[in-house]
């Protein structure tokens, strides 16, 4: 009975401490919510034409004018013209969902071209030791509540470019043990999730896809 009792608080232990490592791969996660409908931005939004020297509407509306972020932001138009922070953004949205629930069903073939070698190690890891331990993620997203660009950066030299983006989304979540039994979440309660995440790439270079260089909340 005692031999029984321990293997159980055993195994409640390192239950917890992987629920405590799969929330720092992918942000913090917190209270229940109704889903909330996002419309996605238009695909077809008409293009403004720039009046030479005037200000470039795709760049003032992600970023304060003359702001370094504005200034790296026109240092990668200035490399690759037909770079867009609008349409980078609607790929974000895209990648985000993607990304999470690749991670989520476990899922690391379908998205290492978009994951720098760091961060598709640490996922790898996460990975490995939920299947490890017999835990296994049922998760469905429901929307992005938040998408904002926070910070961009221009190595001229390089021709990098690093554009940091914070997302909000919602999805719901469970975790499994072998026994079938839920040891976190819901499978109706909608749960926020909170990420900072930057996107890396050179502009220039015919490659056309960013990859996940750091994750962060």
């Amino acid at each position: 009975m005692e031999s029984s009792l321990i293997q159980l608080l055993v195994l409640a232990g390192i239950a917890v401490f992987l629920i405590l490592k799969l929330r720092a791969v992918l942000g913090t996660r917190e209270g229940f919510e109704k889903p909330r409908v996002v419309a996605a931005a238009p695909a077809n939004r008409a293009k403004f034409e720039v009046i030479e020297g005037g200000p470039d509407a795709d760049i003032t509306d992600h970023a304060e004018a003359g702001s370094a972020t504005a200034r790296a932001l026109a240092a990668m138009k200035a490399a690759e013209p037909s770079f867009g922070v609008g349409e980078f953004l609607r790929g974000a949205r895209g990648a985000y969902e993607m990304i999470v629930m690749a991670f989520e069903s476990g899922d690391i073939e379908s998205i290492r071209p978009f994951l720098a070698d760091e961060v598709e190690a640490t996922f790898a890891q996460a990975i490995n030791a939920r299947e490890q331990a017999g835990l296994t993620t049922e998760a469905k997203f429901l929307g992005i509540r938040e998408l904002a660009l926070v910070e961009a950066d221009f190595d001229a030299t390089s021709k990098t470019a690093e554009l940091t983006v914070r997302f909000t989304g919602e999805l719901t979540s469970v975790t499994r043990n072998k026994a079938g039994e839920i040891v976190e979440g819901s499978t109706t309660e909608v749960k926020r999730q909170r990420d900072v995440w930057v996107f890396a790439r050179r502009m220039g270079v015919q490659d056309p896809n960013w990859q996940l260089v750091a994750t962060g909340e």
